[in-house]
């Protein structure tokens, strides 16, 4: 039995994030994921997703998940190494590579696994990696376990960007690689990739981007920042788990050597499960629905634009931007979860996020659209948004 010290210890952290206002709560949804969802027996319209092509619910990628698992089985009930791999997973990597422009793929269990296992194999003590200071935990993570020298720059300053390279430069670094995520999934600001290039090129580096936040929506046929950027990146890593169907699974594209060494060195990929059937299936079927779907990405983008003209309009402190992640800003965390609450009382989901997520006194509610919702679902959560800030003195 454990000791009682540490579960008083325990219990006492608990209660002081709960007196700080920092706790958070999970909600049960009844049902699938989708612009409406049903919780504690009531349907509430779903701003809070990462689902921006609502496509977690498409009966396509059910009917694929389906067929899948009627063919494949259920769980590979092993790592790829050892007897976990089917044709489906080479299926989902090639055609990621292919839609990423890159040679090859490797799938993880999810992208947090991905970024996390990406930078040990790759880079030893004698080289340098140079990470923008807002870049997700799980770079933060994979960083930390990489002998690497680290270099930081502050969020999107290029000439800071600038300075750590060159000072990792004059430290004799071997190979320096630049990290960023493309798009900063507390804000919805995008990298600037065209000067990251720039200076990746002027000062021979590798660049990784982390676009979980872009991939199947953002740039051309949804191919991601670097397309949107037109620039070309050495690592790309993302996500299925958010517009590509929202179930689970991340992956790294790359160059082929990469793709090999981390196939024998990764380790979240060496002692993980392989993906499962039904979610490889489904990806296959996410994949050729999302090179077509110009017309939910347009949807996605007009909902985007519709909603921060109307938060902006009604007196809403906002984030500038154009990603369909729109944070509204509340300050305390306190204040955020009233807001959230008097959201929900009007049947509008959406989530608070406050330290340690984001910085101390700068607590928000993250919104992000969904190419599913309609006009009158946004006229009706922009009415709930107005009443709540009133309600809340946030108006």
């Amino acid at each position: 039995m454990a000791d009682i010290r540490f579960l008083d210890h325990l219990a006492a952290t608990l209660a002081q994030i709960e007196a700080d206002g920092l706790m958070k709560r999970e909600r049960l949804i009844a049902g699938a994921q989708g612009a409406h969802v049903v919780v504690a027996g009531r349907k509430m319209l779903n701003l809070c997703a990462n689902n921006y092509l609502g496509l977690a619910d498409d009966p396509r990628l059910i009917a694929a998940a389906k067929a899948a698992m009627d063919s494949h089985g259920y769980g590979m009930a092993s790592v790829r190494f050892i007897c976990g791999t089917q044709d489906l997973h080479r299926q989902v990597e090639t055609r990621l590579a292919g839609f990423l422009g890159m040679e090859d793929a490797i799938l993880f269990a999810a992208c947090f696994d991905a970024n996390g296992g990406l930078f040990e194999p790759l880079l030893g003590e004698e080289d340098a990696i140079v990470s923008d200071s807002l870049n997700h935990a799980s770079i933060i993570d994979g960083i930390r376990l990489c002998k690497a020298r680290r270099y930081r720059f502050q969020n999107g300053d290029m000439d800071d960007l600038e300075t750590q390279v060159k000072a990792a430069r004059a430290a004799g670094a071997r190979f320096v690689m630049i990290a960023t995520d493309g798009v900063f999934s507390m804000d919805g600001y995008l990298a600037d990739l065209r000067e990251i290039d720039r200076i990746a090129k002027a000062y021979d580096c590798l660049t990784m981007v982390d676009d979980c936040h872009a991939t199947g929506f953002i740039g051309p046929e949804g191919r991601g920042t670097p397309a949107r950027a037109g620039v070309k990146v050495d690592i790309l890593t993302g996500t299925l788990g958010k517009a590509l169907g929202g179930a689970l699974g991340g992956y790294i594209a790359g160059p082929q050597a990469v793709v090999d060494l981390l196939r024998q060195r990764a380790r979240p990929y060496l002692f993980s499960n392989a993906l499962p059937p039904a979610v490889l299936g489904a990806a296959v079927a996410a994949l050729e629905i999302v090179a077509g779907a110009d017309d939910l990405r347009a949807a996605l983008l007009r909902n985007a634009a519709q909603w921060r003209a109307g938060l902006s309009a009604a007196g809403f402190s906002l984030l500038p931007g154009e990603h369909p992640i729109i944070p509204v800003m509340m300050g305390e965390a306190p204040k955020a979860q009233a807001f959230q609450r008097a959201l929900e009382a009007r049947g509008v989901m959406v989530s608070a996020f406050f330290y340690p997520v984001v910085p101390q006194g700068r607590a928000r509610i993250r919104t992000q659209m969904n190419a599913r919702l309609t006009p009158e679902d946004l006229d009706f959560a922009l009415a709930a948004f107005q009443a709540a800030g009133r309600e809340t003195g946030v108006l």
